[in-house]
């Protein structure tokens, strides 16, 4: 079995693949600082929970986008399952090509959804991952990584508001039942909501009038993804798990000898 993670800046999102079958997930808070044994201990004891062994992990690989976590998670996965992890970084074999200029400058979590909505789903295809930023990603029908948007999180537009605005209280991000909010929290709730798909969907268009191309297929995934794809027809695929199988594909490229 091959465990892949996915460091993200809200969460640490955890895979495991038992032939090319995602089996379990879990996630991890990411800010909290830790060490090597406590990460150690923490995916130790999520497996459990998940009736997988320790020893039934073969191999892992890790896609991050938070340095400062990285010395202390590999050392957990060397020190308590026994094994060095691959690392998704610059060099390291996709299968995707990246046409910009300066091809270190792209995420890892953005080639990983690339890599995934593209061997999925084929290509031409336009990636939204809705994490703690919300980024746009557009791979051609060759498998060319061409270029992208970055645009805030949902979450982040969200604690704009109540940070910077004092009488704007934290709420709960979801639709609310019409556009025109009724109070506070549903004007809120609107604004955030129906002006992320609003920006979902004029951002689409303008990717499919720039490329000059109307069959470009649109796959989402993220957290707060769902709830912008049931909203839009200008979503084609909801796929929670997008990042995870992109990470597996990576690593069955990779062609490394198992324990």
């Amino acid at each position: 079995m091959i465990l892949t993670i996915d460091v993200g800046n809200t969460n640490i999102t955890c895979g495991v693949f038992r032939g090319d079958v995602l089996a379990a997930s879990f996630r991890i808070t990411t800010k909290m600082p830790r060490t090597s044994d406590e990460y150690g201990m923490i995916l130790s004891n999520l497996l459990e929970r998940n009736s997988i062994e320790t020893s039934d992990i073969e191999d892992a690989i890790i896609c991050s986008v938070v340095p400062n976590v990285m010395h202390s998670l590999k050392g957990g996965l060397v020190k308590y399952f026994h094994i060095t992890p691959i690392v998704v970084e610059a060099g390291i074999k996709t299968g995707i090509r990246i046409l910009t200029p300066n091809p270190q400058q792209i995420g890892a979590d953005r080639i990983v959804d690339a890599v995934g909505a593209y061997e999925i789903y084929g290509g031409p295809v336009l990636v939204i991952d809705f994490g703690t930023a919300t980024t746009y990603d557009f791979v051609d029908e060759t498998g060319s990584f061409m270029g992208g948007i970055t645009a805030p999180g949902i979450r982040i537009s969200a604690k704009a508001l109540w940070e910077d605005a004092a009488k704007l209280p934290e709420i709960e991000i979801k639709k609310p039942d019409q556009i025109l909010g009724k109070d506070t929290i549903t004007s809120m709730q609107s604004g955030l909501v129906y002006g992320q798909i609003g920006q979902t969907e004029y951002i689409i268009n303008k990717v499919k009038e720039e490329v000059g191309l109307e069959n470009v297929k649109t796959v989402v995934t993220g957290g707060l993804g769902r709830i912008i794809a049931n909203e839009t027809d200008a979503v084609d695929v909801y796929d929670k798990d997008l990042t995870l199988k992109g990470i597996y594909r990576v690593y069955k490229k990779q062609n490394r000898k198992i324990k």
